[in-house]
């Protein structure tokens, strides 16, 4: 982390800076952790009431100030909250341990599925020890490792990463990214393979949906989003990026586009069409699909499917269009389209079954499809025409990603995981079917020793919900344990099993861990996903409360024992968890969430979600919204869980004001004597990016929390 150094006090190893602080504590009850913590009360923060008129609803606000990050006011709540939370991490008799622990695990040799030029193989990879993944070449399947391109050489900050957007058509040169700490933002810089030089062309920072180079390798197409919306250039390798050709956006056919409408621009596998792609908002309730044909000077985009409220996906292969839709089919089907006519006379190649496409490709002229039955992947092989072709062998429950690779290429890669499996990722051979690791990551985790099961519940409404659960093979299962669960439900995103350090630190040291897949997800289709949306949003709450209460009425842990956390939109499960159900839980991590759901939409990139939400300046929305909205439902006197609200600077997605405002008032209203933490991380942000030490530090935060709050009972305290 980095700080100003007139703010550094000394540096707390693991988990962040103490600092000196202008706000004072307040006066009022001390805090009790567990594990002998024992804490101040909380910093002060003034109460500044802002009334707001909605509707003929009048709704209070005491911490609007908050929202301006910049203000002298704010930065000293946040240096004041960031000392109080590392006053906890300094008592935490666990940290050190789990620090060496997690970094075991952590520090360990990792790749990326590899990008397949002819012979060549382009992927990223980080060694065991190093911050930061570089970008490598494999020149042949038996051929060594090539380093290219390694942040740390230009860069001193171990929170600058590197990733690969696209490689040419020959291999001769490389498009990456350039991101600092987990900021959204990238620059995209050019590298010269034969040469072993970066080019002085430089996109400037900027939101990049899309990078990916002409077909003949002189130039880029990419798409990058700001305010108004996103647009399309080209621009010619060795010019400036200020002179790019703006060649998509703002309207066409007379149709405007606007901010909420996100835009890609990719190459088919044949190099023959620019394929652009219109998400309107996100996810998208609808989307647009338009091409130029490259070969044809001059030419004009035409409509491969236009104005149609459903979602498609597309590939040309050999002179024919595939696409993925959820169009009168919620569990998507692959056809074959014709442009610019409707979808109802296209083509079924892959019908649609009770499993839900999760995603499709073609390789080896060869559609390969990923299908979840009950959230566990299936990959089926068809012909082109739709003929079954067999099927890629399941390695147990657990995720497995595409077939990635063209439709010209014999050869795909994919990779399979778990929560108790690392990765794994493995070359096809399409023709065959035979299958070689490619790269396999080494970690101290013996997976022979866990177990990864599926139980289903009912909900509050009897709907059936699966949920995975992992732990020791013998755990007891008798109320006494530890348990971490996580969820998300929304954006039509499927929750699979996935291999994450701190969950195998979490197993490792005898905890239960579970995974609910809430209704608002994609796991059993677009059906699925509506009922978690907008003003039935409530149902993905329930679907979670449900789980926690089948998991303590099955004696795998109880509510002192009982840990949670969650991201983004799970961040707001995770603040709805806190208002609503209190009683069930005794420690939440909040991560980057979205807590005030009536001002979310006026922040960053807020206003894409309206899609998903729906937005306080709707009335009928507004009424739902103000329902659950955690923010605006926290009651005073209530004896909420322990919590530690988790955020950073660079997260320029969903904005830390939520943190902010959400942790003062937790803080004042709480009657527990709980801590309610904030960690404020100045290097860090919503995307990937940061440092393998500094998710070392911040995992070590999180789980220190969790571990220590939900230890001994308060009774044995």
């Amino acid at each position: 982390m980095l700080f100003p150094m007139s703010h550094c006090a000394r540096f707390f190893s693991g988990f962040g800076l103490v600092l000196s602080i202008g706000l004072s504590l307040a006066a009022g009850q001390a805090i009790h952790g567990l594990g002998g913590i024992t804490l101040p009360a909380p910093p002060e923060a003034q109460a500044v009431p802002v009334t707001d008129d909605y509707f003929g609803t009048k709704v209070v606000d005491n911490y609007r100030w908050l929202e301006d990050a910049n203000s002298p006011a704010t930065k000293a709540f946040i240096d004041a909250e960031n000392a109080y939370t590392a006053r906890y991490m300094e008592q935490a008799r666990i940290r050190p341990e789990i620090s060496d622990e997690l970094s075991a695990l952590e520090q360990v040799t990792t790749w990326t599925v590899p990008i397949q030029r002819g012979n060549d193989l382009f992927f990223t990879k980080m060694l065991a020890g190093e911050d930061q993944p570089s970008i490598y070449v494999r020149h042949g399947w038996a051929e060594k490792d090539k380093r290219l391109i390694d942040p740390a050489q230009f860069s001193r900050d171990p929170n600058t990463s590197v990733e690969l957007e696209d490689v040419s058509r020959d291999g001769s040169l490389v498009a990456y990214g350039v991101r600092e700490g987990g900021a959204d933002e990238t620059t995209v810089r050019v590298f010269n393979v034969k040469t072993g030089k970066t080019l002085d062309d430089e996109l400037p920072s900027g939101i990049y949906l899309s990078v990916a180079f002409t077909p003949d390798g002189k130039g880029l197409y990419y798409s990058r989003m700001d305010q108004k919306g996103t647009l399309v250039y080209e621009h010619e390798l060795g010019t400036r990026a200020a002179h790019d050709a703006l060649i998509f956006g703002r309207e066409f056919r007379g149709e405007a586009l606007g901010p909420n409408d996100l835009i890609a621009a990719t190459l088919s596998d044949d190099y023959r069409y620019l394929v652009v792609e219109i998400d309107r908002g996100v996810p998208a309730k609808r989307v647009d699909i338009v091409y130029r044909d490259l070969t044809k000077p001059g030419s004009y985009f035409e409509v491969l499917i236009w104005g149609v409220d459903s979602q498609f996906s597309a590939d040309s292969v050999k002179g024919a269009w595939y696409v993925s839709t959820n169009y009168k089919s919620p569990n998507w089907r692959i056809l074959k389209a014709d442009p610019g006519i409707m979808p109802d006379a296209w083509t079924t190649i892959v019908p649609e079954t009770t499993d839900t496409i999760e995603s499709f490709n073609i390789v080896g002229d060869k559609i390969y499809v990923n299908r979840l039955h009950d959230v566990k992947t299936e990959t089926a092989v068809y012909t082109l025409d739709g003929k079954p072709a067999g099927s890629i062998e399941s390695d147990g429950i657990g995720s497995a990603t595409i077939l990635a690779g063209r439709s010209m290429d014999r050869y795909g890669f994919y990779s399979f995981e778990s929560f108790i499996v690392p990765p794994t990722i493995y070359r096809l051979d399409t023709g065959t079917g035979k299958r070689e690791v490619f790269a396999q990551t080494k970690v101290p985790f013996d997976s022979s020793q866990y177990e990864l099961k599926q139980v289903f519940y009912a909900s509050k409404d009897g709907t059936r919900v699966p949920m995975f659960i992992a732990g020791k093979k013998g755990l007891k299962q008798d109320g006494t344990e530890r348990l971490l669960m996580t969820g998300y439900g929304g954006f039509d995103i499927s929750m699979t099993p996935e291999w994450k350090p701190a969950y195998a630190w979490w197993l490792q040291k005898g905890g239960w861990f579970a995974l609910p897949n809430l209704r608002g997800g994609g796991e059993y289709g677009e059906k699925w996903h509506e009922a978690g949306m907008f003003e039935k949003k409530q149902n993905v709450f329930d679907d979670f409360f449900a789980a926690a209460e089948y998991l303590i009425a099955s004696k795998y842990t109880s509510p002192e024992h009982f840990a949670i956390m969650g991201r983004s939109n799970g961040g707001l499960l995770m603040g709805a968890a806190i208002v609503q159900r209190p009683d069930l839980f005794a420690a939440v991590e909040c991560g980057y969430p979205l807590l005030d759901m009536l001002r979310y939409q006026k922040f960053e990139q807020g206003s894409h979600w309206t899609t998903e939400y729906g937005s306080s300046d709707n009335e009928q929305q507004f009424k739902y919204l103000l329902k659950y909205s955690p923010y605006q439902n926290v009651k005073k006197g209530t004896a909420y869980p322990a919590v530690l609200f988790f955020t950073g600077a660079n997260d320029t997605r969903v904005d830390p004001m939520n943190a902010r405002k959400m942790t003062a008032l937790l803080q004042v209203d709480s009657s527990s004597g709980r801590p309610v933490l904030l960690h404020y991380s100045v290097s860090g942000g919503h995307s990937a990016g940061v440092s393998v030490d500094q998710e070392i530090q911040d995992a070590t935060g999180q789980l220190t929390f969790l571990w220590t709050e939900t230890g001994q009972t308060r009774a044995q305290k």
